[in-house]
């Protein structure tokens, strides 16, 4: 199944529905996404040669257009390609070359970084809100009224690591993949209803974009700050306006929006949970967090091959103040989540007993396919059934699972 199914069942249930918010300005409905989305993959079909598997490369910050294009690109039945805003231009480059893509859609600044570099041959350029951008939804083609079929293991989302290791790979996300880590996040992390929201503060082509399945699948709403980024007081403004707000934030974001929040008192009756990941989040700074915002926060672990899941510390663990391991279950990245097996592992391949550290290891219909173009590192990645994550963790007899090292070291900027 296509996984934008769940935008065609989310319409026929509520089209009057706000599906879009950019700040606190509705941008579109449910009926009026559909509508847009449906219309614009017809003319990528038609007028830009995207046929179902190709890759789309999205590079910009973030904005309403990021998700109407992540849309209309699965609509269509090609393939996402997001990468990281962040990235100088020789980076994206490489990753446009090596996904072979054959639309990429850019921010202003983007398309003008983009001029510099060499694009894939018949790789075309997009502005982001640009007149191409408004041609795809008004070219004089049949909508395509339902989104194109897709097997389940056909590529959804390719997923480009920060490359520990030399050059980025591309983790192939499947639309199993993706269905699999939605499911698992309501089973484990939270459930949305219809009249929730979740606001993208952190960057939509990482875990914030991953979690968007989740809303669009209950029917409720995406709010992009106007900013198109992370700033606490736009961030405590939203949390007033609407109410059910979820976010993803890395630990950095949590310890600032506290500090923000601590310092001007405010009240942000809106906020309804914060799932936090990416880093070390210190049991101090937590803590802090607790006392500010009360009981709202989940953490999870995962990584770009088995995204947003492999284990989760949800609030009722978070809560626990009395379990005399309260201290260390913090300090942890919690226990594996309900649809995937997770085991710490020697470098014979043998599982290790409780209290000994070797490398996580992880399987579940959220592991990605393999890399892109890339079977020796793929092989590396994924043997014996399981993920090798690369990370380094410790198990407690409980199933809680403390983070102790990567296996191969990295330098996170911008984080």
């Amino acid at each position: 199944m296509n996984i934008l199914q769940w935008l065609n069942r989310a319409t026929r249930a509520a089209p009057n529905s706000a599906a879009l918010y950019l700040g606190t300005t509705r941008v579109a409905t449910y009926a009026e996404l559909a509508d847009a989305t449906s219309r614009r993959a017809a003319s990528l079909n038609k007028h830009w040669n995207l046929q179902p598997g190709d890759r789309a490369v999205i590079l910009s910050p973030n904005c309403t257009e990021y998700l109407e294009a992540m849309y209309a690109v699965w609509w269509a039945g090609g393939a996402v390609v997001p990468v990281n805003a962040k990235l100088h231009a020789r980076e994206a480059e490489f990753i446009l070359a090596h996904s072979g893509a054959t639309v990429c859609f850019v921010s202003a600044e983007w398309k003008a970084a983009l001029a510099a570099v060499a694009l894939p041959a018949g790789c075309r350029v997009i502005e982001l809100g640009g007149d191409e951008w408004h041609q795809l939804a008004q070219h004089d083609v049949t909508p395509m009224a339902e989104p194109m079929p897709r097997e389940p293991n056909d590529l959804a989302w390719l997923f480009y690591t920060s490359g520990t290791t030399g050059r980025p790979k591309g983790a192939m996300l499947t639309h199993r993949n993706l269905m699999a880590m939605t499911f698992n996040y309501f089973t484990d992390v939270d459930e949305i209803a219809p009249d929730d929201c979740i606001v993208h503060a952190a960057p939509i082509s990482h875990g914030s974009g991953l979690y968007n399945f989740a809303h669009l699948l209950r029917g409720a709403a995406q709010v992009v700050p106007a900013s198109g980024g992370f700033d606490a007081a736009e961030v405590l403004d939203l949390c007033r306006h609407f109410s059910g707000v979820t976010m993803f934030a890395a630990p950095t974001i949590v310890k600032r929006l506290t500090e923000v929040t601590a310092a001007s008192d405010a009240r942000v009756p809106g906020l309804k949970t914060i799932v936090y990941g990416g880093g070390p989040m210190y049991v101090s700074d937590l803590k802090r967090a607790m006392e500010v915002f009360g009981d709202k926060f989940v953490q999870i672990y995962g990584q770009g091959e088995s995204p947003m899941t492999i284990t989760a510390l949800p609030r009722s663990h978070h809560g626990d103040a009395g379990h005399p391991r309260y201290e260390q279950r913090l300090a942890s990245v919690g226990r594996a989540h309900s649809g995937v097996e997770v085991r710490v592992c020697d470098e014979e391949s043998r599982a290790l007993p409780a209290g000994e550290v070797g490398e996580i290891c992880v399987r579940g219909d959220t592991v990605m396919a393999g890399y892109w173009n890339d079977a020796e590192a793929s092989a590396r990645a994924l043997r014996g059934g399981w993920l090798w994550t690369g990370d380094l963790g410790v198990m407690d007899e409980d199933g809680f699972l403390t983070l102790k090292d990567r296996s191969k070291d990295v330098i996170i900027s911008g984080g």
